[in-house]
């Protein structure tokens, strides 16, 4: 009996969809099969007449509400917000092939910040936007997949450029398109783990220094996309000490096996003491601000047991003060300035957390969670990008 009437009611919705069409008559026969569904899963567990009749009555109201339905004779233009007359990214993963391109514009459109993000790992890359809405893998071609495994980076005229790392301690390699290609030119000396690297010049030079053993923890050399210039040499090992710009000129903090405070600043007559930093510090992340201030972000205090701190610090006005503090203790992250925003990519935690400042000053304001990253990435690469880059 139950089978017979569901096939009246398939007849009768057959006759329905004979009347005359409108704007929208696809949309309508994409509708009237949803109701169909609907219909179906209702009518399967009914044991009863009157369970029955309620599930006909919701077809009803189904079709009724269909756009060339009943409630709108002339389509979506009478019911606009029926999900069915949603743009073509509206539950893509139902109506079309391209759901991948749908959610990346949807998503385009919530955030206008991308970060690229490279692990030790090649092939665990991926996209993370600036408002925490999506992380979606990214496709990095590299020689090898522990290419940037310990490697530093930095922009040079516009490009992302790695250079160092275990895979090949004094390669230099370019990001073109999606693809890391290794450059003929090679650093100056080994630099296999605990180097940094920080664009100067406006972005035309790179800067790199420091490393694991020797006095290669106290040299730079300078990459200015075709040839490696070394430096001066400092007085101090800056070990996992970082890079950054303080009043516009390079200056590292800190070291991690001589456990030190000092911070320094690199100009063309060499190294000049700044204020010490008030812990004895190392991996951490340094980023400069407009102001030309300095943020210490992060890093492990060597007076504290080797333990992780949560330490938002500002070298200004030649003085260190401790102006916030992440939502989890961190070290060995990687840290993007990026409109008045601070994006760190944690290690420890993997959690990723933005630092939003103020726009006339750049005071802190404001410290939030948007997302984890998938493992504990080791220093991982960061480059601002465009949504969809390598996806």
């Amino acid at each position: 009996m139950r089978f017979l009437l569901i096939i009246f009611i398939n007849l009768a919705q057959a006759s329905l969809r004979q009347r005359d069409t409108c704007n929208d008559q696809e949309i309508n026969n994409e509708c009237l099969v949803v109701c169909d569904g609907e219909f179906f899963d209702c009518t399967k567990n009914c044991e009863n007449s009157e369970c029955s009749r309620k599930c006909i009555d919701e077809l009803d109201v189904c079709e009724n509400s269909c756009p060339c339905g009943a409630d709108c004779p002339t389509g979506c233009v009478d019911c606009p917000e029926h999900p069915l007359c949603a743009d073509e990214c509206e539950d893509a993963q139902l109506n079309n092939n391209d759901y991948k391109i749908c959610v990346n514009a949807a998503i385009y459109e919530l955030s206008d910040v991308f970060i690229l993000v490279i692990p030790s790992s090649a092939d665990e890359s991926y996209l993370q936007s600036g408002d925490g809405s999506s992380q979606i893998s990214a496709t990095i071609n590299a020689p090898e997949n522990n290419y940037a495994y310990y490697a530093a980076h930095a922009l040079v005229n516009g490009k992302l450029h790695i250079f160092g790392g275990s895979s090949d301690r004094t390669k230099i390699a370019r990001l073109d398109d999606c693809s890391l290609n290794e450059l003929t030119v090679r650093l100056n000396e080994e630099r296999y783990v605990g180097h940094a690297a920080l664009s100067i010049e406006n972005g035309k030079k790179a800067l790199i220094c420091f490393g694991w053993t020797g006095d290669i923890r106290k040299t730079c050399e300078i990459f200015d996309g075709s040839t490696t210039v070394s430096t001066f040499a400092s007085d101090w090992t800056h070990y996992r000490g970082g890079l950054g710009l303080y009043k516009n000129q390079p200056a590292s903090v800190g070291c991690d096996y001589e456990e030190h405070q000092k911070a320094e600043t690199l100009s063309a007559t060499g190294w000049t003491a700044l204020p010490d930093h008030p812990k004895r510090i190392s991996s951490h992340s340094l980023v400069a601000l407009e102001n030309q201030s300095l943020l210490l972000i992060g890093g492990i205090d060597h007076g504290n047991y080797g333990g992780s701190q949560s330490g938002i610090w500002q070298l200004k006005d030649e003085n260190w003060n401790q102006i916030g503090e992440l939502l989890q203790p961190n070290y060995a992250g990687s840290a993007i300035y990026i409109g008045r925003s601070v994006y760190y990519f944690g290690y420890v935690s993997k959690a990723i957390e933005r630092l939003d400042l103020t726009e006339e000053t750049e005071e802190l304001q404001n410290v939030e969670q948007i997302g984890n990253q998938p493992r504990n990435f080791y220093f991982p690469v960061l480059f601002q990008t465009v949504p969809n880059f390598c996806t």
